[in-house]
């Protein structure tokens, strides 16, 4: 018997992406449902549901106001049943403390004294929404992605003709006067600023130099494409002016996998007319003064030594499997590897970066909701030539409340598993309790990245 494919809209109805994409999880595990999802009837969101068969006739007339429930059963009853149970799951509530509003005036009508936005729309509206910001004389973090760069850089010269700071496009983390936003850890106040083209890489740093004694006065996202050629920096050299006016960073540090070439020396010949410290890691290029890791950006910035702890080391016999939430983290590790002129690749060890578009389309992100990697944890633990498993945990705001609980439901002790852990005491998980679950498990956990993906490396090198 063929599948059913059946669609409801929900007209005029709006959830944020996030809460959408936990419902569709619940929607999808009914019984006799093969495939599921809710979403906002934009026409990129159509597309996506068009490509996974699960778009309908009545789907395909909704409105980006409107919500679509699609659902593919193996019959019409569980279809029906699916459709019917979707809008009676429960929606995390706002707290009651905040006022809710459906444009930015009813927001600056509530809140007149605001000074920030932060935007979290589908990608065809964020350019729109931040341009009214800006209007407003708002500073803005656009935490959507799916912005074209020639609107990117269109945003980012109106911010600086303006006197604003535009975050992003795709920035999911910063740290503005000791408030985190986005995907962010609770770190202290302190004298060292970051500015970032990478959210988990700011997570990472940021954290080191928390438990390292130092602390943080801004984080600054400026959004992954920041240091390309078609954008040429404009949110990355707005952020070091603004460190560089603020009396309370003395150091400011940079993240960055590696810019255009023209736009690495349009760069770094303004660090140099810089009147502060400053800290460069651009990782994958490798040059005299610079941080090489992540780890050691944050040693740098704050002249301390992250304290090495030694892991015992276990047979690991075949290739690494590394599963990643993040993105940077992925890189650094791979980059790590590399260096030690280690294989990788389809015939090597393999780097898989879970938050990358293609594993979260239309799911929500591994930090969000961190099961998504147990099917492949499963994978590598069964298979033979499966020596290690490398991954990393993240914690912090927006995080799944507990990452390392999620990880530890397989059967961790049957192949070296090595972790480190994003993250401090201070956040809602709390860091040591992360760890200690880790360990419970069988895990070997290291004290940074870096280290993590150094120790991996050194199981396998010949």
């Amino acid at each position: 018997m063929p599948s059913v494919t059946l669609n409801r809209v929900e007209r005029g109805r709006y959830l944020d992406s996030v809460a959408l994409m936990r419902l569709s999880r619940r929607l999808a595990a009914l019984p006799g449902v093969e495939g599921a999802s809710m979403m906002i009837g934009s026409p990129s969101n159509k597309a996506l549901l068009r490509d996974a068969g699960l778009l309908a006739a009545e789907g395909d007339a909704a409105t980006p106001n409107d919500i679509v429930i699609a659902v593919r059963a193996g019959d019409e009853a569980s279809a029906r049943q699916a459709l019917g149970c979707a809008l009676e799951f429960p929606v995390e509530s706002k707290s009651a403390s905040f006022s809710n509003s459906k444009t930015l005036r009813g927001a600056l009508d509530a809140l007149p004294g605001a000074n920030f936005a932060l935007i979290s729309v589908p990608g065809e509206f964020a350019a729109a929404e931040a341009r009214r910001a800006l209007g407003a004389g708002l500073h803005a973090l656009v935490f959507s992605s799916g912005v074209p760069l020639a609107e990117e850089r269109a945003l980012k010269e109106l911010a600086a003709q303006k006197g604003l700071l535009l975050m992003g496009p795709d920035c999911g983390t910063a740290l503005i006067a000791g408030t985190p936003l986005a995907f962010a850890n609770a770190v202290p106040r302190g004298d060292i600023g970051i500015v970032s083209a990478s959210g988990t890489g700011l997570q990472e740093v940021a954290c080191l130099i928390a438990r390292l004694g130092g602390g943080v006065s801004h984080g600054i996202g400026v959004g992954g494409r920041d240091l390309d050629e078609a954008v040429g920096a404009l949110g990355t050299l707005a952020a070091i002016d603004a460190l560089e006016r603020d009396a309370a960073t003395k150091t400011i540090v940079l993240i960055s996998k590696p810019p255009a070439p023209r736009v690495a020396e349009q760069v770094l010949a303004r660090l140099a007319r810089c009147k502060k410290n400053t800290v460069v890691c651009f990782l994958g290029l490798d040059q005299p003064g610079h941080a090489p890791t992540l780890r050691a950006a944050a040693e740098m910035a704050t002249g301390k030594k992250i304290a090495e702890e030694k892991l015992t080391k276990r047979k690991a016999s075949g290739r690494v499997e590394a599963l990643y939430c993040g993105g940077t983290l992925c890189s650094e590790a791979e980059l790590i590897f590399r260096r030690r002129g280690l294989e990788v690749g389809m015939r090597g060890h393999r780097f898989i970066d879970l938050g990358d578009d293609q594993y979260t389309r239309g799911r929500p992100h591994p930090m969000i909701e961190p099961e998504i990697r147990n099917d492949r944890l499963a994978s590598a633990l069964a298979d033979p030539l499966v020596g290690a498993v490398l991954v990393d945990i993240v914690l912090g705001y927006g995080a799944h409340r507990d990452p390392a609980g999620v990880l530890a439901r397989e059967n961790l002790a049957q192949k070296t598993v090595i972790a480190s852990v994003v993250g401090t005491e201070a956040d809602p998980q709390v860091r040591s309790l992360q760890v200690a679950r880790l360990r419970d498990a069988g895990v070997l956990v290291a004290p940074s990245n870096a280290h993590a993906a150094e120790f991996a490396a050194s199981l396998v090198a010949h």
